[in-house]
């Protein structure tokens, strides 16, 4: 059996769900491109190809290896993106919570089911159908889990709002003994720098008590000023839209201390070091432009 915990996001990783680049299919149609940044790469004929994923991702995969951690890939579907295995589940505390996602990708869910299967049932849960709400929106930090959704009347406009206020009463009910906070993120199917599409590309919590945040992610500045007096001035990095644009905040931490992330974050990866992180850089830039990016790629089943 597997014994999940997650109590946050930067304890010692000992076991996670990697996603998979191989047989991920064409490049999408225009019509078909789920989010901003996607769907400017697709029309500009610089749309990642596979090869160069799959080696992006074998470089995470020989960080972890590095650090001793278990890794398990979803089974392979052919010509299918399976990447952000962030997406479709994530831990909070013990259990694993099935995420309701976009209907297309429920085959993702079947691919990582041999894993599931190793977990007591009891610990295994789903939204009801009304509930939307995807990995990327959800951060487990202690007693609190901090939750990305879009509050606006028109949400179900939006394809790139994943998670919904019901997504959210689900996971306060589910979970009564955590402080569940909300943030309303900033959309746009158009233009990829004014859209947080997770909550983890304007939010990340790092070490014991940094963060990385982007302040014009956040629809109500009040949210954000309530992140930035939570983890304290000097403890947050606070990135640029450009450097949101590339997803500076969507690194993944192995422990406290040790931290991946992309090679070419130069300001981001300094001030990390500075902060006395150990900083393990992969190349990630082709990735990085379906809008997702090393915390999108990976679900942690267990930390100590």
């Amino acid at each position: 059996m597997l014994k999940l915990n997650v109590k946050n996001e930067t304890s010692r990783l000992r076991a996670v769900i990697l996603g998979t680049a191989e047989s991920c299919g064409e490049t999408p149609k225009i019509e078909d491109a789920y989010d901003p940044k996607s769907l400017e790469h697709i029309k500009a004929g610089t749309y990642p190809v596979e090869k160069d994923m799959v080696e992006e991702m074998e470089a995470v995969a020989a960080v972890l290896k590095k650090y001793d951690v278990k890794v398990y890939r979803p089974e392979l579907i052919a010509d299918y993106n399976q990447i952000f295995a962030r997406d479709i589940a994530f831990v909070i505390d013990d259990v694993l919570v099935k995420a309701n996602i976009l209907p297309d990708r429920e085959k993702e869910l079947d691919a990582i089911q041999y894993i599931i299967d190793k977990i007591d049932p009891k610990k295994v849960i789903r939204p009801p159908e009304e509930a939307h709400i995807e990995g990327g929106d959800v951060m487990v930090w202690n007693d609190y889990v901090f939750i990305g959704t879009y509050r606006g009347d028109d949400y179900s406009d939006y394809i790139v709002a994943r998670t919904n206020k019901a997504g959210v009463d689900f996971i306060t009910e589910s979970f009564p003994h955590k402080k569940v906070k909300s943030f309303d993120l900033v959309k746009s199917q158009t233009e990829p720098r004014d859209n947080a599409l997770h909550l983890d590309c304007c939010f990340q919590p790092i070490g014991k008590d940094k963060a990385i945040l982007h302040k014009e992610g956040f629809r109500d500045e009040s949210e954000f000023n309530w992140l930035l007096d939570f983890f304290g001035k000097d403890n947050c990095f606070v990135i640029s839209k450009e450097e949101m644009y590339s997803m500076n905040s969507n690194i993944f931490s192995i422990s406290e201390d040790v931290i991946i992330s992309e090679q070419h974050f130069t300001r981001l990866n300094t001030w990390l070091r500075e902060k006395g992180f150990t900083v393990e850089e992969v190349p990630y830039a082709e990735i990085s432009k379906q809008e997702g990016l090393l915390r999108c790629s990976t679900m942690p089943l267990i930390r100590d």
